[in-house]
C-alpha cells in the first residue's frame, strides 16, 4: 500500500525511529531534562532500552510520562504538564458497599542479565491518538548498584 501520509491534512509532528534518550551514563536521580518528542496522531509506543550495566547486579528505572498539551503555554493554570502511569489495587468487593481503590504513581524496572550490552523491548503501549507529547526519565535503580552506573539508550517506535 502507497504512503499517504502527505494528503493528511493534519500531518504527524514525528518520524520513526524517535530517540527518547540518548545514549548516557545513569545517575541515581531521575534524569532532570528528559528528552521531550512529539506523538500527536500516534495510535501505538513500543521502546528499545540498551543497557550496558556498570557492576553485577545493575538496574534501571524508567516511567513513561504524557503530556496532553502541545507546549507548555496551553497548561491551565494549576494543571500540571505532565502526567505519570499510575498503578492499581483493586478493592474488595463486597455486596451492598462501596469499593475503594488505591492508585500511586507508577514505574519499571530492568534488572541486567549479563555484562554485556543488553537490548529488551517495553510495549505496544496503547496511546489512542491523545496525547501530544511524551518524555522518559530514567535513573540507575536503587535495587541495582547506584554506586557503578550503567549506560543506557532508548529509542521509540510509534504507529
Amino acid at each position: 500500500m502507497p504512503n499517504l501520509n502527505y494528503l493528511d491534512p493534519y500531518p504527524r509532528g514525528w518520524s520513526n525511529p524517535v530517540t527518547a534518550r540518548a545514549s548516557a551514563i545513569l545517575t541515581a536521580a531521575w534524569d532532570a531534562a528528559p528528552t521531550e518528542f512529539f506523538c500527536s496522531g500516534a495510535e501505538w509506543m513500543r521502546l528499545q532500552f540498551t543497557y550496558t550495566r556498570g557492576a553485577a547486579g545493575g538496574a534501571f528505572d524508567f516511567q513513561i510520562e504524557s503530556s496532553i498539551y502541545s507546549v507548555a503555554a496551553l497548561v491551565p493554570a494549576g494543571a500540571g504538564e505532565w502526567a505519570d502511569p499510575t498503578v492499581e489495587a483493586v478493592g474488595a468487593v463486597v455486596a451492598g458497599a462501596d469499593t475503594q481503590s488505591l492508585i500511586q504513581d507508577g514505574y519499571d524496572t530492568f534488572e541486567s542479565g549479563g555484562a554485556a550490552a543488553e537490548t529488551a523491548t517495553y510495549g505496544p503501549v496503547q496511546l489512542n491518538k491523545t496525547l501530544e507529547r511524551i518524555r522518559i526519565p530514567c535513573r540507575e535503580s536503587a535495587d541495582g548498584v547506584v554506586g557503578s552506573p550503567g549506560t543506557l539508550a532508548v529509542v521509540c517506535e510509534l504507529w
